[in-house]
């Protein structure tokens, strides 16, 4: 899944570069905009990701304590 995010980035980048109807100030602000979506998305995965395995980390505790 990770690989079709980076193939659709990549994808979105070539159509903006080849774009003919818009000045060069307005790819770079669209490309930026795009990797900064990228970096977004790919931030919230990474933390979503490592609270999953802290939360696992903590059912033990939990169930220890009678909360689970």
């Amino acid at each position: 899944m990770h690989h079709d995010k980076e193939e659709k980035i990549r994808k979105a980048k070539d159509i903006i570069l080849k774009n003919t109807d818009i000045s060069q100030e307005h790819k770079e602000k669209a490309l930026s905009k795009v990797e900064e979506w990228y970096l977004q998305d790919k931030g919230e995965g990474l933390l979503g990701a490592e609270l999953l395995k802290i939360a696992k980390e903590f059912d033990p505790i939990l169930e220890e304590l009678g909360l689970m």
